[in-house]
């Protein structure tokens, strides 16, 4: 937000410098993050100063120039040719002196040399009115007052204004501070803290005054909960045209390019008292009538920027009795708005429902002055005040009756907030006693109202333009940053608590997986939970839309952490990382019969090779092995086990399978199906893992840890290489050798598998590595060679394997 320090000085008088004063003003929250500079004129004529022209005589080498002889205040008078046809001797002109920089209409600067023009020297340029930047002019040079000295700066003859601008980061709560006058009041609740004593100019509407009755416009709110206050009133006869310097000065200074005189006077109080207004064409209301109200969805309105809309049935929209004329508190209308033929009007300050406003500029993409104040909430106690403002600035510039009374439908009345301040509640929360007179001192300053006084607190009423302050904190709030928060002392000591923590805790866990996942070259991502319909893979009746989308592309709420994770891996290959492990905590959403659902997941994605290239190594490829061994180990990591494995048939894989407990599915991984993958532009085969987060915290928590002592007596370890049917798992290998020996089988391994010649047809070969301990004892050939043989039999009657 732009605040013009000129401006806020007709509300402050103080002469402090500009950088000292944004020190205060973000001392006080109101935090300055930059100050430009603004000059009317741009480089504010420097150099430019009086002629005189004293001679003027024809160029000897040119028909159309002329040989000049000027006094600009200096000991010597100077020569400039001149191309102008109405430069004459005894004129007074503006004259650019050597090295004097100008500025064409784009900015573009250019510097005034001494040279030749046809053989003549020519030391300056004497100017026209659109070559200095004071206007549009180049039929001929300008012509000054002849009363005027030779030598006389040209920026005190046209009164150049210089200014200060500063950009204020505003918060969204602080809407009592989005104008000129808000600041003011922020800045002189600061000054009084420093002892330095200012008055707050408050701007005047005493002037105001019916002239005549004789243009009555009726206004109708047919909602009074979307509009709960709405004032109008009409002014007539008067002239649209060019605003005046001093109102185009302030517009410009804070960004905003002058259109007329009724429009600037809108504006103008806009960012004065930061009260939105609009203007109509009174002769353009149909019925004489003004209608507040909703209209039937789909209805069709064209607006300022000659684009045509298609209204909500909760847009709320100003009408006459024949059709809309504005998206109130959004945008005007092309068809009633102020133009240069308009002679009367009927001015609108109203008080929007800050919800409404905001849903209705997020639908129609439209973020405008008016609709940014609107959303954060105005002050519903100025309307009336800022109309008559407004009225009174429009006759003066534009002349004009003030030709009805002023409407002001306010049917309930908005009572101001009261809230009791406890002193022992200051001092608990800021860690600092301060002091009561000065408690009462800056709430005083800041327009509180003290309505009594107890040993143990202040009863308060808080201003109705403090939308924000409802609660005992905001006040302690206000209280400290205008007292300062640099005021505020360091302690010593220094105290702090050790917070008792669960060892299953949810972010415990999730730094153990992240950790583990990180050693393992994956890296953490964050997507956003909002996606597009078209990317959402669930059913659409699953989905969960976003009311007020701010694009198409984020009008959804995810149902799968596979799209994101999808996108993020197309991101990554446009830009050649071709070899990507990422891995993400977030959350997915689902609507069901019985309300809304979130379920937190965990997501692995793999694509590409493990390994950059090296001269002494292999690349290895993601597979979907490697991915299934991840999330096995995620489950050891964490303490699980006697999960079981399941394949999967799921559109999403090609091949897939899913880890569950008796109970509860934890997740499913697998190889993503191609066709998906590609709809993402990812060619590469993606492997994907998608975790029940929550499944497994629950799990964590039921699971006991158990200690045993570690083995005295060795392992001793068997191979057997099968000739097996080509559709024999290596899990019905696993889960057989248990179910034979239960008491001294540790481990199974598989350590090669070959397909090929030399086998018969249908046939693979297995390489089963299988480790045995006894803990009490050392194991005996003979025990060793009896469980081998009971693998073998069982091997070769239940799954038709014989040893190679």
């Amino acid at each position: 937000m732009k605040i013009s320090y000129n401006w806020l000085k007709q509300f402050l008088n103080t002469d402090w410098e500009a950088e000292k004063t944004a020190e205060l003003l973000t001392d006080l929250g109101l935090e300055v993050e930059g100050i430009e500079t603004f000059e009317s004129v741009k480089g504010g004529l420097q150099g430019v100063v009086v002629g005189h022209v004293i001679t003027c005589d024809k160029h000897p080498n040119a028909d159309r120039l002329k040989l000049t002889t000027v006094n600009i205040g200096s000991t010597e008078h100077v020569q400039i040719v001149c191309g102008a046809p109405n430069v004459a001797a005894g004129q007074k002109v503006p004259v650019a002196t050597i090295g004097t920089t100008l500025y064409t209409k784009e900015g573009e600067a250019w510097q005034i040399k001494k040279g030749k023009i046809r053989g003549e020297e020519s030391h300056g340029m004497i100017c026209a009115e659109d070559e200095l930047g004071l206007g549009d002019n180049h039929d001929g040079i300008l012509v000054l007052d002849d009363s005027l000295a030779p030598g006389t700066p040209c920026s005190e003859v046209f009164q150049i204004e210089n200014d200060h601008v500063f950009e204020i980061g505003l918060t969204p709560n602080r809407s009592d501070a989005m104008s000129h006058f808000g600041v003011a009041r922020d800045l002189r609740a600061g000054l009084e803290q420093l002892k330095v004593k200012k008055e707050l100019i408050t701007p005047s509407t005493s002037n105001f005054s019916v002239d005549d009755r004789s243009l009555k416009i009726d206004v109708e709110v047919i909602d009074p909960k979307l509009a709960p206050r709405y004032c109008g009133v009409t002014i007539r006869n008067i002239l649209v045209q060019e605003s005046p310097d001093w109102l185009k000065h302030r517009l410009k200074a804070i960004g905003l390019s002058p259109i007329n005189n009724v429009v600037d006077i809108t504006n103008y109080v806009l960012h004065e008292l930061g009260q939105p207004l609009h203007a109509f064409d009174a002769t353009r209301i149909k019925g004489h009538k003004i209608q507040v109200k909703t209209l039937p969805k789909g209805t069709k309105f064209v607006t300022l920027d000659d684009v045509e809309r298609e209204l909500h049935e909760d847009d709320l929209m100003i009408c006459d009795a024949e059709k809309p004329m504005c998206i109130a508190g959004v945008f005007g209308g092309i068809h009633s708005g102020v133009t240069e033929n308009t002679t009367s009007i009927f001015l609108e300050s109203a008080y929007f429902d800050p919800i409404s406003i905001r849903k209705t500029a997020k639908r129609h993409g439209l973020n405008t002055d008016a609709s940014f104040r609107f959303e954060r909430g105005i002050d519903i106690a100025i309307t009336e005040y800022a109309l008559k403002r407004a009225a009174t600035l429009i006759k003066e510039v534009a002349g004009g009756e003030i030709s009805s009374e002023v409407v002001d439908l306010y049917p309930i009345k908005k009572k101001d907030q009261q809230v009791f301040l406890s002193f022992d509640k200051i001092n608990k929360l800021i860690g600092q006693e301060i002091p009561r007179d000065t408690i009462k001192s800056i709430l005083t300053s800041l327009e509180v109202k003290i309505n009594n006084v107890t040993e143990t607190g202040i009863g308060l009423t808080i201003p109705s333009y403090r939308t924000d302050v409802e609660r005992e904190v905001d006040v302690i709030e206000e209280i400290l940053r205008v007292f300062g928060y640099n005021n505020i002392d360091f302690k010593e000591k220094i105290n702090a608590s050790i917070a008792k923590t669960a060892q299953v805790e949810n972010h415990v866990l999730q730094n153990t997986v992240g950790d583990f996942l990180a050693s393992n070259g994956f890296f953490e991502i964050m997507t956003n939970s909002l996606t597009a319909q078209e990317s959402d893979i669930k059913d659409k009746d699953e989905t969960v839309e976003v009311l007020n989308p701010l694009s198409a592309d984020l009008s959804v709420l995810r149902t799968s952490m596979l799209p994101t994770g999808l996108q993020s891996i197309n991101h990554n290959q446009n830009r050649r990382l071709l070899n990507l492990r990422f891995f993400e905590f977030g959350k997915t959403y689902y609507k069901q019969e019985k309300g809304f659902e979130e379920e937190n997941r965990l997501a692995l994605y793999s694509t590409g090779n493990l390994n950059d290239q090296h001269w002494n190594g292999t690349d290895g490829k993601s597979d979907f092995f490697y991915m299934k061994g991840m999330v096995t180990s995620i489950l050891q990591r964490l303490g699980i086990s006697n999960v079981k494995e399941e394949p999967l048939r799921n559109a999403l894989f090609s091949e897939g399978i899913s880890f569950s407990t008796k109970k509860t599915l934890l997740g499913i991984m697998g190889w993503i199906n191609p066709s998906v993958s590609t709809a993402y532009d990812v060619k590469d085969d993606v492997f994907f893992a998608d975790i029940d987060w929550k499944a497994l915290l629950n799990l964590v928590k039921e699971t006991k840890i158990q200690y045993q002592e570690i083995p005295k007596y060795p392992s001793v370890k068997r191979d057997f290489a099968l000739l097996l049917d080509e559709q024999i798992t290596f899990k019905e290998i696993h889960d057989l050798a248990f179910q034979t020996e239960r008491s001294l089988l540790k481990e199974v391994t598989l350590f090669d598998v070959y397909k090929g010649k030399n086998l018969p047809d249908g046939k693979k070969s297995y390489a089963i590595s299988f480790t045995l301990q006894d803990h009490s004892k050392t194991l005996t050939d003979k025990q060793i060679d009896r469980i081998m043989s009971k693998l073998e039999t069982n091997y070769n009657q239940k799954l038709g394997a014989n040893l190679r």
